[in-house]
């Protein structure tokens, strides 16, 4: 059992605690810290929330932006040190918790109904 306190003292300070709250459908803008030989700086990488993982500091979302006509998809783990910020841009209703389908859709379809409600509003 000391063991486990352990790993849950040392996630704990890893934790980061000023996150927005994430759901299945935001567009969100991702700040991931890029290093280039011996200078940072960070890269936006915009679009749609298709998944998330919820497990403590093992937390991901799965982020799916169309590049050049082509769709790519990239995992971020919510509290990596590379992650600088997430800004949501745009929240969506959505009836899933996995927006897979999303994958087969081209132009126009992948487009989701926005949600308008003041729970989801967050202080920019």
């Amino acid at each position: 059992m000391k063991m486990q306190e352990l790993v849950r003292s040392i996630e704990k300070d890893q934790l980061k605690t000023i996150l927005p709250k994430i759901c299945i459908g935001d567009t969100v803008k991702v700040g991931v810290l890029i290093q280039e030989g011996a200078k940072q700086r960070v890269q936006p990488y915009e679009g749609v929330v298709i998944a998330q993982h919820r497990a403590g500091l093992s937390s991901t979302i799965t982020v799916r932006r169309i590049f050049q006509g082509i769709g790519v998809e990239r995992i971020f783990a919510v509290h990596s040190p590379w992650i600088q910020d997430i800004h949501i841009i745009r929240r969506a209703k959505v009836r899933k918790a996995k927006l897979y389908y999303l994958r087969n859709r081209v132009g126009k379809g992948t487009r989701l109904k926005e949600r308008f409600n003041s729970q989801s509003a967050l202080p920019s």
